[in-house]
């Protein structure tokens, strides 16, 4: 996969939060509480830089189709 075993967990966590943030219903820092992270804040930044925009809007908005 060409990821080092710490990038694919984030990856993995990430598309875990992108699934049910598009499913809707709960909230983003009830999500990354449940992922693991201490804080919305700490999620918030991992995620935007895994998935390219905020939580929050990745939610409001759904993504593109995965180029991976």
């Amino acid at each position: 996969m060409g990821l080092t075993p710490l990038a694919y967990l984030t990856r993995w966590r990430m598309l875990l939060a992108a699934n049910r943030l598009t499913a809707g219903g709960e909230s983003v820092a009830d999500i990354a509480l449940s992922l693991g992270y201490e804080s919305e804040a700490a999620f918030s930044t991992a995620f935007k830089r895994v998935m390219g925009r905020p939580p929050r809007r990745y939610g409001r908005q759904g993504h593109p189709a995965a180029s991976d």
